[in-house]
């Protein structure tokens, strides 16, 4: 008898583990955006949300093989959701789409003093916008073949490199 109630209390608790399990968050597995853009938000429903990066990744890996400029509208749809779901906050949904998507640096988003500010992290600043200027390459260029969006960017990432070298160069003279 007790043999049997053992039995049933681990039979009980291999179920319980089972059904608490955490869902797969497996990566979607068809090569058409809007239907990967579905299977993603199935599965950020379904609890896995802090996967959220890896499927936003898997999302543009699948555009750059269906590249077209429609994908953006795809994107800003599956952000905005993303936000109204509550998975990100509207600034944070702003900043993925702008990252990929605007020509404009979210990088240099802050109203501090260059000098005292910028110039220190000069370089950090620069490479953080090389960074960025390549999820741009991807976003603008193999995602939505946005080739005019792409090279403005590209313009505005040598502009800020040049003016902030003049800046500092100031900066450093006015010392």
């Amino acid at each position: 008898m007790k043999t049997m109630s053992l039995l049933t209390a681990v039979s009980v608790l291999l179920v319980a583990s089972c059904a608490t399990s955490p869902p797969p968050c497996d990566s979607p597995q068809t090569r058409n955006l809007g239907a990967a853009v579905d299977d993603v938000k199935d599965s950020l429903a379904s609890g896995c949300a802090a996967h959220f990066d890896r499927y936003y990744d898997d999302l543009l890996r699948t555009a750059e093989g269906d590249p077209k400029p429609g994908n953006k509208r795809i994107f800003s749809e599956f952000l905005v959701w993303s936000a109204e779901e509550g998975l990100l906050s509207q600034r944070q949904a702003k900043d993925y789409y702008n990252r990929y998507f605007n020509v404009k640096f979210m990088t240099l988003q802050s109203d501090y003093n260059n000098c005292s500010h910028t110039c220190p992290r000069r370089d950090r600043i620069m490479l953080d916008m090389e960074h960025e200027l390549s999820d741009k390459e991807r976003g603008l260029l193999k995602v939505s073949l946005d080739n005019d969006g792409y090279y403005r960017a590209d313009e505005l990432f040598q502009e800020v490199e040049l003016v902030l070298e003049a800046t500092c160069t100031a900066c450093s003279a006015g010392q």
